[in-house]
């Protein structure tokens, strides 16, 4: 029998969820879910979001255990030594264990004029914002992508679809997650919607201003919109705290998602690196980790070793518009192969994905445990990178 105890639960989205969800049912536990926004984000449809085809929020109270206690606030430190965290509106709450869940955002940009003059796609409040300005633009606005991971084609594809003139700047190749197939498939579709798309070593964004986009090869491009996709970022709460991180800010743990400086810090989702092998970010990867990290708290608090963590992907779906996508189907290792589905078919797919996803969310919060997200992948210990080793504050 465990005996009563609080865990803190840092950041809402998929993986924080899951985590919460997890451990709402088990006698003893007190869950607090702290998290910036009162509804839940769904990431994957931010660029529906910015098109005009979707809110991309749930409320909480269709994916979220009835036990779990709901902070809307920020953490601003994480005090190990005390077990306390800080609250951007004032006042601490104390935990016998946190389960470190920020997610990630839009990248910190390195390019001069980024900053000033495109728009991010990384959360909520910087869809809505981009929203906001299409909505008010002619449709025929000229719009400029920049990064070709899946959020930059799905919002190229989107806003095409839409109306609007788009040129994706991809860098050095489209879709850079796709098998060479699939990739055919995806440039074919973005031609069918009038995507302009620009790959290659001299299709890389070198500066930004107002109205115009500097490549590296000397070219310019005059646009009226610029919109920024060119990779994620974590929060900073982890190094801020004095906690070791990677040179991305995502916390260091141990194969059983735990912190190598302290026992009662486990950490899930995109801002987590086990091992130093971070999973690829994403909602797949997510909503398996989160409820691990949740078994690692339950296993140290009933006194047994935690698993290790075990993540097997099955691929990646990239909507193409409303009505088109492509599902890239992977091994569990998330190594992309020859075989996808595309066309209204992959559509049909991505819509069930992510529908399902929320519903997996809602099982999880109704009968914890019920779905099995540890799917076999390795057999024994992952071969990380080197990194510190615990700190004097471990457990």
């Amino acid at each position: 029998m465990i005996g009563s105890s609080a865990v803190v639960v840092v950041g809402g989205g998929y993986a924080g969820v899951m985590a919460a969800n997890r451990l709402a049912r088990r006698d003893g536990v007190r869950v607090t879910l702290i998290n910036p926004r009162g509804q839940f984000v769904e990431r994957i449809r931010l660029h529906q979001l910015a098109g005009g085809s979707d809110d991309a929020v749930v409320d909480y109270k269709d994916v979220l255990a009835e036990g779990v206690r709901r902070v809307v606030d920020s953490v601003t430190r994480i005090d190990a030594g005390e077990r306390t965290v800080t609250l951007a509106t004032g006042g601490t709450i104390g935990y016998d264990y946190l389960i470190y869940a920020v997610g990630s955002g839009s990248a910190e940009p390195a390019v001069p004029g980024v900053a000033e003059f495109t728009y991010p796609m990384g959360d909520l409040e910087q869809a809505e914002r981009l929203r906001a300005v299409l909505t008010a633009a002619p449709a025929d606005t000229p719009v400029t992508v920049v990064g070709a991971g899946s959020t930059g084609i799905e919002t190229a594809a989107e806003l095409a679809e839409a109306g609007h003139l788009v040129t994706l700047v991809c860098g050095e190749v489209l879709g850079p997650y796709l098998h060479p197939r699939g990739r055919r498939s995806v440039a074919e579709r973005l031609a069918q919607l009038g995507v302009t798309v620009l790959e290659g070593p001299e299709a890389m964004v070198t500066a930004v201003t107002r109205d115009v986009v500097h490549l590296s090869g000397g070219h310019t491009l005059r646009n009226s919109l610029t919109i920024w996709a060119a990779g994620f970022g974590v929060p900073d709460l982890a190094a801020r705290s004095g906690l070791s991180t990677d040179a991305l800010g995502r916390l260091y743990t141990d194969d059983t998602l735990t912190s190598l400086d302290d026992a009662h810090i486990v950490a899930a989702g995109d801002a987590a690196a086990p091992s130093g092998q971070p999973f690829r970010m994403s909602c797949q990867a997510a909503v398996q980790l989160g409820p691990q990290a949740a078994e690692t708290v339950l296993s140290r608090l009933a006194g047994e070793q935690p698993k290790p963590v075990d993540v097997s992907f099955v691929g990646q779906c990239i909507s193409l518009g409303r009505r088109t996508a492509i599902s890239q189907f992977a091994g569990k290792d998330d190594t992309p192969n020859r075989y996808y589905l595309a066309g209204y078919a992959g559509a049909k797919l991505k819509e069930l994905v992510c529908k399902s996803t929320i519903w997996q969310l809602a099982h999880e919060a109704r009968r914890p445990g019920v779905l099995s997200t540890a799917l076999s992948v390795r057999k024994a210990p992952r071969a990380g990178i080197p990194v510190p080793n615990r700190g004097s504050r471990g457990r």
